[in-house]
């Protein structure tokens, strides 16, 4: 098991989505820390085991995945909930796997497909959220469970996994009104928000507003079509056109590839002490620029334990290993569509130039290396990361 990192929790009103049943934080997280060590799965196996003496290690995992532009998808999710099933199930299952490349028709075609070639379980990051409700119904009705993966989709799904959305944008929120310090209620703030056919855009969105409402001037907010960092370039030079490149004083960017569209357009206007900008996910291109100063943080999300969560909540209900997931499963979500989901909700970390070290570095997701290449070299060295 790789050193793992405490999680930041803080005390919050949860949205009315997300319902968490009277057991202590700090429970689900050990749960969730063991999950990725194996350890719930042996534990969850040898309690089931007796009741289902029988069940297949042979089965097939269908992964649909969203698009390629955020990088995590292909680099890190895909691989490991591959390695996490074929090590639950001693080599013998089989992930599918599909990106839709940004197209929900595409992925609705690849939807269906896994439904007609009869996978036992479908993971899904939906596209659109509400388009993919149709399939998760076909896919219901022939009896394969389906599992909605990082955003929540519609229909009537089987269990959710993903991270506390909600918290994403408070904490991005929080570190907008932390870095403008005292000037923050005469800042002019401009937001990025994501996609909205993406029902996280709403949580990170309400997270982000209850630290930014009444303490910034938000001056231009825009909802940035399925997250694409050309159509945030567009709104970013809008608004720099409205409001003044030198009057922008913070920009929330929902995530890493809307922020490096941000920062761009800033230069190019000009701007050469740049303002904080928020981001999330953690990308390679954005931590290099939180290194750099340009980026003033990003949201890290734990891939580990969020795919390996998924992986096995999908083994666990293909074998019907009930004790297993139930254990994974500590949480409780709503959809527009189906109440009281069985859910996953992983912690996040702020990462900053502080604490690299301590995240992504410590958790194996990218190597000094790999992070300190020749230009960013004097900056490592300036923040003490070196190898």
């Amino acid at each position: 098991m790789n050193p793992r990192t405490t999680p930041h929790t803080t005390s919050r009103t949860r949205a009315a989505s997300v319902r968490r049943p009277a057991l202590l934080l700090t429970v689900g997280l050990s749960a969730l820390s063991l999950t990725a060590c194996g350890v719930v799965g042996a534990v969850g196996g040898g309690d089931d085991a007796s009741a289902s003496p029988g069940r297949s290690y042979d089965i097939t995992v269908g992964l649909l995945l969203p698009d390629k532009d955020t990088a995590r998808f292909e680099k890190f999710d895909h691989p490991l909930i591959e390695d996490r099933v074929s090590s639950l199930t001693d080599k013998q299952g089989e992930v599918v796997y599909a990106n839709a490349e940004g197209s929900k028709d595409r992925q609705s075609e690849q939807f269906r497909k896994m439904v007609a070639d009869e996978v036992d379980v479908i993971v899904v990051n939906a596209v659109d959220s509400r388009a993919i409700a149709p399939d998760v119904e076909k896919a219901k009705g022939a009896g394969i469970p389906v599992i909605a993966y990082d955003r929540l989709a519609e229909g009537p799904v089987d269990a959710y996994v993903s991270h506390d959305n909600e918290l994403v944008g408070q904490v991005q929120g929080r570190a907008l009104v932390n870095a403008l310090g005292e000037d923050a209620e005469n800042s002019k703030v401009v937001m990025m928000n994501g996609a909205p056919a993406d029902p996280n855009t709403a949580l990170f969105r309400k997270g982000a507003l209850g630290e930014l409402n009444g303490k910034v001037d938000i001056v231009k907010s825009y909802d940035t079509r399925k997250w694409l960092p050309e159509v945030a370039a567009e709104h970013m030079r809008e608004a720099v056109k409205e409001v003044g490149a030198g009057n922008i004083a913070a920009v929330y960017s929902a995530n890493d590839g809307m922020a490096g569209a941000v920062i761009e357009v800033l230069e190019d206007a000009g701007v050469t002490d740049l303002p904080p900008v928020t981001g999330q996910d953690a990308d390679l291109a954005a931590v290099r620029r939180v290194v750099s100063g340009k980026q003033y943080m990003t949201v890290y999300k734990s891939f580990l334990l969020e795919a390996t969560g998924a992986a096995d909540m999908a083994v666990a209900k293909v074998q019907e290993r009930s004790i297993q997931f139930d254990a994974l499963a500590r949480d409780v979500v709503d959809s527009p569509t189906r109440k009281d989901i069985p859910a996953m909700l992983v912690p996040v970390v702020a990462l900053t130039r502080e604490n690299i070290e301590a995240t992504v570095v410590q958790d194996g997701v990218y190597t000094v290396e790999e992070i300190c290449t020749g230009a960013y070299a004097a900056d490592c060295a300036e923040i003490g990361l070196t190898s």
